[in-house]
């Protein structure tokens, strides 16, 4: 084996993924062999509707045999899964195959010091209700690194990082701290340093609507204008904190490499709008680089082969180096 695998999770079974995996593999030659984890007989089934036609290398979930990898063909580790329709709405009977492809990946990555995993969309509501909050937060607790982790929603003119991910707005202000902080810079400059030999230039955002609050303990005074000084004493290159309403006006994020929101939508609305679906998702702080595309199973597209395979595609050739 002359380049390590990508190893791919499908994700939600009832989700466009196997469609946008099917158009990024017809576009594009990758160097490095591609090992998807999912149900064979459903992405056979899904292939002949949506009409495409490749041949399928199946793999054992023992897997340690590389000279079998072909990528003229779908490398495909089995998973089973029970369905009706090829096209079915998203319920809670997927748990558990989605549960097991993710521990099949996860006994591959360890087992062969792998570090390239790329998983489809996941449905929160129903994979991860009673669990975590997120993806990035259910990998963080499987591979034990729950308190030092952050979302990077990437795109090489301009990324974002929020402080907190999936959280009722009503509770975010409570989950913003100096700690989160510091990780999420000292994680960003740590993976533009390893990628592209930078020390990037990170704008951090306040919470409150022009970083002001008529109350006197806001979080910019306890927490974030704190913070962007520590970090600043420590040489890295932080700005802020910036009112959320006008750091994405071009004349002020071309100044930057990466906004860092204090809450989900805060970063990442502005971005798509931006951008599209022109980014990928990185979980930083893992003991391997995990990407998704940036976007859901997008359900009401199942089976019309009409989804946008740009951000997987970008997952891709950003894993093939």
């Amino acid at each position: 084996m002359n380049k390590e695998p990508i190893i791919i999770v499908a994700g939600e079974p009832n989700s466009i993924f196997f469609e946008i995996f099917f158009k990024s593999i017809k576009k594009n030659r990758y160097k490095s062999p591609l090992i998807i984890i999912g149900s064979k007989e459903l992405l056979e089934k899904q292939m002949i509707k949506l009409g495409f036609f490749y041949k399928i290398n199946t793999i054992d979930k023992n897997f340690n045999n590389f000279k079998k990898l072909n990528n003229k063909m779908i490398n495909l580790i089995n998973v089973k899964y029970k369905f009706k329709n090829c096209f079915e709405d998203i319920s809670n009977k997927s748990n558990d195959y989605i549960e097991e492809t993710f521990d099949v990946a996860l006994k591959i990555i360890v087992k062969n010091n792998f570090s390239k995993l790329i998983n489809g969309p996941i449905s929160k509501k129903h994979f991860l209700k009673g669990k975590t909050l997120g993806m990035t937060e259910y990998l963080a607790k499987k591979t034990r690194k729950n308190n030092n982790i952050a979302m990077l929603i990437f795109n090489k003119k301009l990324s974002v990082s929020p402080i907190t991910t999936h959280l009722a707005l009503k509770d975010v202000h409570k989950h913003i701290s100096k700690k989160k902080i510091y990780t999420h810079v000292e994680l960003i400059t740590e993976f533009y340093k390893k990628n592209f030999k930078k020390k990037p230039k990170i704008a951090i955002t306040g919470l409150n609507p022009h970083c002001e609050s008529n109350f006197k303990k806001s979080e910019e005074n306890t927490s974030i204008i704190p913070a962007i000084k520590k970090l600043k004493n420590q040489k890295f290159r932080v700005e802020g904190p910036f009112p959320a309403d006008t750091i994405f006006i071009k004349e002020h994020f071309k100044k930057f490499d990466v906004i860092i929101g204090m809450y989900h939508d805060q970063v990442l609305t502005p971005l798509k709008a931006l951008f599209g679906f022109d980014a990928i998702n990185i979980t930083l702080g893992l003991p391997f680089v995990r990407i998704s595309p940036d976007h859901g199973p997008n359900s009401s597209m199942l089976g019309k082969n009409l989804s946008d395979p740009t951000s997987l595609m970008k997952a891709l050739k950003f894993l093939d180096k």
